[in-house]
């Protein structure tokens, strides 16, 4: 059964399903949905949580010997399975079906992973775990959502933003639920019930390093080469994830590729500002970066992302800040030189 993520809360209250799947391309939420399902769980016993996540090589036996396991520590548990953005496969999708068959009273599994498509919705492991289960998808907020979402965070902190102080906020963290949270949470610990203004929030925002990274996706956009590597140059400097930097880089390569496509065939730029959420502060950027990046270009930053995923995964590269800056100029202007991964000498 579906269940949107801001229902979840009253469904929880209902009582409890065996299974939950909590999907979708939205991390806070996905988080806060586990983390609610989980807080209802230990209310009726259970007060063990085990954890499992999707790697290579995983033994999908595992799940079932733990589901039908007694434990020795409580009489219930929960299992959270992160099936770490991939699907399950032949095995995992009979594992499922399988589970479904022995359902257990003392046993709750929550499974979280990236959107579930439309091909996942029709399979016959996600059928049979919905029939007896909950869906819970959990899209990026937008709108009068992203607007709800704001409001019900600033009641439950007891804070008092000014209207443009609120449009600000959501402006700069450009939908980013944890960024937006996280300014809440610390506008809430300096100014309590206060009333917050616009000026605040700016302030609070310049001062944070944690934005930085839309200032590198904003540099990109616009092909400024400059900005791109002081930015960079600073993430570096922080020691932000080189792998968060890689996602929002990829974000931004993957979703310019998309909408040329989308033109070539004659989309409307209007509804693609929409599918893609974006801004209306944001569109004559975009639409600038769409003018001068054509699909080869994209394809060459994609196909050299995917160099770097690949040498950094295994191990292999010295540098992996002045990867990502090879990378990041190829957005601002030509570049013909082969990215830098190199294997560690012996």
């Amino acid at each position: 059964m579906r269940c949107y993520a801001n229902q979840l809360t009253s469904q929880l209250k209902k009582g409890l399903a065996p299974f939950y799947m909590v999907f979708g391309e939205e991390p806070y939420q996905i988080a806060e949905c586990v983390s609610q399902i989980r807080q209802a769980a230990k209310q009726h016993g259970f007060d063990e949580v085990i954890k499992f996540t999707l790697m290579q090589g995983f033994d999908w036996q595992e799940i079932i010997a733990q589901y039908q396991s007694m434990s020795l520590f409580s009489a219930r548990t929960l299992i959270e399975f992160d099936l770490n953005e991939q699907k399950p496969g032949t095995t995992g999708s009979q594992i499922f079906k399988q589970l479904t068959e022995l359902v257990n009273d003392d046993t709750i599994l929550v499974l979280k992973g990236a959107k579930a498509s439309q091909d996942i919705q029709r399979s016959a492991w996600f059928k049979a775990l919905d029939k007896q289960g909950i869906f819970v998808p959990c899209y990026p907020l937008t709108g009068n959502h992203l607007t709800r979402w704001l409001d019900e965070q600033c009641y439950r902190l007891n804070l008092n933003l000014h209207n443009n102080a609120k449009q600000s906020l959501i402006e700069a963290t450009e939908g980013n639920l944890l960024a937006c949270h996280q300014e809440l949470e610390k506008l809430s610990l300096l100014y309590g019930s206060d009333l917050v203004d616009q000026q605040a929030v700016m302030q609070g925002l310049l001062n944070q390093s944690k934005f930085d990274i839309f200032d590198l996706s904003d540099a990109l956009l616009k092909g400024h080469a400059e900005q791109t590597v002081k930015v960079m140059t600073k993430l570096a400097a922080d020691n932000i994830e080189a792998m968060s930097i890689f996602w929002a880089i990829n974000k931004e390569a993957s979703n310019l590729l998309a909408m040329q496509h989308a033109r070539l065939t004659g989309a409307n730029m209007t509804d693609l500002y929409k599918q893609f959420n974006i801004w209306k502060n944001q569109q004559a950027t975009i639409q600038h970066a769409l003018n001068r990046l054509n699909s080869k270009v994209l394809e060459q930053i994609i196909k050299q992302l995917a160099q770097f995923d690949a040498a950094y995964k295994q191990g292999n590269l010295i540098a992996p800040y002045q990867a990502l800056t090879h990378i990041c100029l190829v957005f601002c202007q030509p570049l013909s030189i082969p990215l830098p991964c190199h294997p560690h000498s012996d």
